[in-house]
């Protein structure tokens, strides 16, 4: 009504992420939803049918990714709002899901209240985000976006051995390259954090700014195999001592750089890994995040300058990078028009920066692009505890709603 704001039904959004979760709900209340799997392919004929039920036309592009589109007023590049239906194993029920119910009951709102905008608006379903089945994350948006070759994900393979092509081609959702996402007057994605920040702080939402930079090397440290038993200690060349010697060091290191920084050492493997035989060789990762270049620039200094500061108990050390990534910011005015929606609600909010990669950060390249985050109860994420309250649920949807009317006046 004149001088109300249009807000959304939670009842009807809650309703919504449930019925989602129905598809793939295991017995602990997560979902496990693998890319293209049966629960994926019920999960999309789901969403394709609420969305044709108000009157949204489905598309589908080469690597599945799903269209859902509101005709509007006037012939332009649409807005953009979606996220990904698939999950790990064991997952949540709001992890990419709430991006794409978000969206739907968007339209839902702006269909019963005949709203129509002036431009088309979209819901994307991104395939494959999570990688729990076919690696890499982001898969679909990487291809979109030039980041991946779409041949060589095509061949990717599950733990089954059957091929990401096979299983898209299987699905029915092998659509064509023309109506892939190419353009758009905006994108904007709505996200659980999957982190404790804005519960810890109290906070309703997080304006996203960037997705941080990241990197991650490979260490190698090669010793001698020599029987437990019989082999004095000051003559050893135990890669398992070195190993310990070199992450202590990068805990030191690292730990004083900055506060914002967060680094992880994920995985280890230990040669030969038998009780009687000292360790010969130790292979481990080391990854770090930060949004700040500079930052990323000194923790490669310290990761490649590591055996100088270090004891390597006679052990040879190599170090191979796996890969790295920039930070990517996202679109300045969209963020002022997220921050100019949350203010006209009145709810809580930081400015912050996500340390998980999302679709959005691909998109950011061809498209001008924003991301919301609403909070994660005990910052727990992929898993089956994952949880999001109802009303930051339905918030960070007002917020969403809100910021695509304000772009649709400008």
């Amino acid at each position: 009504m004149e001088g109300q704001k249009l807000l959304i039904n939670g009842e009807r959004l809650k309703e919504s992420l449930e019925r989602f979760a129905d598809f793939g709900r295991t017995k602990n209340n997560g979902v496990t939803r693998l890319a293209l799997s049966e629960q994926d392919i019920k999960v999309r004929e789901y969403f394709r049918s609420c969305c044709e039920e108000i009157g949204m036309t489905i598309t589908v592009d080469d690597m599945g990714c799903m269209y859902a589109t509101l005709a509007g007023k006037e012939e332009k590049s649409p807005i953009v709002m979606g996220s990904h239906l698939d999950t790990v194993k064991k997952g949540g029920r709001f992890d990419g899901v709430l991006g794409v119910a978000a969206g739907l009951e968007v339209v839902r709102t702006l269909v019963e209240n005949n709203v129509q905008l002036r431009y088309p608006f979209t819901i994307v379903n991104y395939t494959n985000e999570e990688g729990a089945r076919f690696e890499p994350s982001m898969m679909a948006s990487g291809v979109l976006t030039g980041k991946f070759d779409k041949q060589i994900m095509m061949e990717k393979k599950d733990i089954d051995g059957i091929t990401f092509k096979e299983a898209l081609e299987k699905s029915g959702y092998d659509g064509e390259v023309e109506n892939r996402l190419t353009e758009a007057a905006a994108v904007l994605e709505l996200h659980i954090e999957q982190g404790p920040v804005l519960e810890g702080e109290s906070l309703t939402i997080g304006i996203v700014e960037c997705v941080v930079g990241m990197v991650c090397y490979e260490i190698t440290l090669t010793g001698e195999s020599d029987h437990a038993g019989t082999t004095p200690m000051n003559v050893r060349k135990d890669a398992l001592f070195a190993a310990n010697n070199v992450i202590s060091a990068f805990r030191s290191k690292l730990s004083n750089l900055d506060e914002d920084l967060v680094y992880t050492m994920g995985r280890m493997n230990l040669f030969p890994n038998i009780h009687t035989v000292i360790p010969n060789k130790v292979i481990f990762t080391i990854e770090a995040r930060h949004k700040e270049p500079a930052i990323m620039k000194q923790v490669e200094e310290i990761i490649l300058g590591i055996e100088h500061s270090t004891s390597l108990e006679g052990c040879i050390m190599e170090m191979k990078k796996q890969w790295d990534r920039k930070t990517v910011w996202f679109d300045e005015e969209l963020l002022e028009s997220l921050e100019k929606s949350i203010a006209s609600l009145g709810y809580s909010y930081k400015k912050m920066a996500s340390g998980a990669g999302h679709d959005a950060q691909f998109v950011a390249s061809i498209c001008p692009t924003a991301m919301l985050f609403v909070p994660s109860l005990n910052g727990k994420s992929h898993c089956e505890e994952e949880l999001t309250t109802w009303e930051d649920c339905e918030k960070g949807v007002n917020v969403m709603l809100e910021t695509v009317l304000e772009i649709d006046k400008k």
